[in-house]
């Protein structure tokens, strides 16, 4: 459990005391962006890797048991959540790193932006906690815990990041925009345009999600279907 923890608070802590403080932008100034994120990569890799590790090698102690009547819910959120994040790979989005220019455009908010300004976060953050709920053990609770708290917290600490960078053009995206997803849709402040996704990219990832699903237990030892 040490060992879990450990690797944890690595992978959270240089999420939010490096990339998200100032500390990121005195490393860029003085080792250049590319090898910044890089090294970033490389860390966060090894963060992963000794959390697999430790996850692996733990002992599981069951602290609950998810009642049946639950069970269908988490088993659609799971999906539904991993789904919303692999639909945002790719896709233009100014909170993405590298795409923070797109706040510029005249329609800054598009495709699955419409629907949350964080679809990758949201989408792993759901996909984290259903984890937590179907898996009652402790191991399983430091180690999918790690993802919803650092996928909670990743969409505040990267609003106040592009709220101080683009002072300016901020105010008019979040106002279109939401991190709960279809809120501002819902409250009038958007539209939600299907077609923007692309038909292509949803049915793609929707094929990636079925083939997970289907040797999940091959990959992981828990089979679902």
């Amino acid at each position: 459990m040490g060992m879990q923890l450990a690797s944890g608070l690595l992978f959270i802590g240089i999420h939010v005391l490096i990339s998200s403080s100032p500390l990121r932008a005195i490393l860029v100034n003085r080792i250049g962006l590319i090898p910044y994120l890089g090294g970033f990569s490389v860390v966060s890799a090894i963060a992963i890797g000794w959390m697999i590790w430790s996850f692996i090698d733990a002992e599981k102690i069951t602290i609950w048991q998810l009642p049946p009547v639950l069970w269908t819910a988490v088993i659609i959120a799971i999906p539904l959540g991993l789904w919303l994040a692999l639909l945002s790979i790719g896709a233009p989005n100014p909170t993405t790193v590298g795409q923070e220019s797109l706040i510029n455009s005249k329609t800054p908010a598009t495709g699955i932006v419409r629907i949350t300004r964080h679809p990758f976060m949201v989408g792993f953050a759901v996909w984290a906690l259903g984890h937590m709920l179907a898996n009652g053990d402790l191991a399983s609770q430091l180690f999918f815990g790690t993802f919803f708290i650092q996928a909670a917290i990743g969409p505040w600490l990267i609003d106040r990041k592009r709220a101080v960078n683009f002072s300016a053009q901020w105010p008019g995206f979040a106002a279109v925009t939401s991190t709960i997803p279809f809120a501002a849709i819902l409250a009038g402040r958007n539209q939600f345009r299907p077609g923007e996704i692309g038909w292509a990219r949803a049915l793609i990832t929707l094929f990636a999600l079925a083939l997970l699903v289907y040797f999940h237990g091959n990959l992981f030892g828990v089979a679902l279907i």
